[in-house]
């Protein structure tokens, strides 16, 4: 399993939202999904509203602005399993940055593979 390191979450922390996003949505299209899903599981997580998203999706911040202004979901942490070679639950908590990070990709994954709305946003 691969390991987190300062200079990665860093670099992950400098990465601007908007630069990313595209790739993202291109993901979730190419399987029939629709950017309102992206949003929504988005927004589940971060606690963002559309407009403040939308500013996000257009370059406005990096990563590490959009998880510091983000309202991490409750039941967040019922996302778990591995998301390119790191396991989400093994992230240490000097690195919830990257740890965020990887539990949306988590989700997009999950979007991506077709499951239910209600299976992605971990409703009880």
């Amino acid at each position: 399993m691969a390991v987190v390191t300062a200079e990665k979450n860093e670099q992950i922390a400098k990465m601007n939202f908007g630069a990313v996003y595209p790739h993202y949505l291109n993901r979730i299209k190419k399987h029939g999904r629709t950017k309102d899903e992206l949003d929504r599981i988005i927004k589940w997580l971060t606690g963002y509203n559309q407009d403040k998203l939308e500013s996000f999706i257009g370059g406005n911040g990096t990563f590490g602005d959009f998880f510091e202004g983000a309202r991490i979901h409750e039941n967040a942490y019922r996302i778990n399993g591995v998301v390119c070679g790191y396991r989400i639950e093994d992230i240490p908590e000097e690195f919830a940055l990257y740890r965020d990070c990887r539990k949306m990709e988590k989700l997009i994954d999950e979007l991506a593979k077709g499951r239910e709305m209600e299976k992605i946003l971990r409703s009880s």
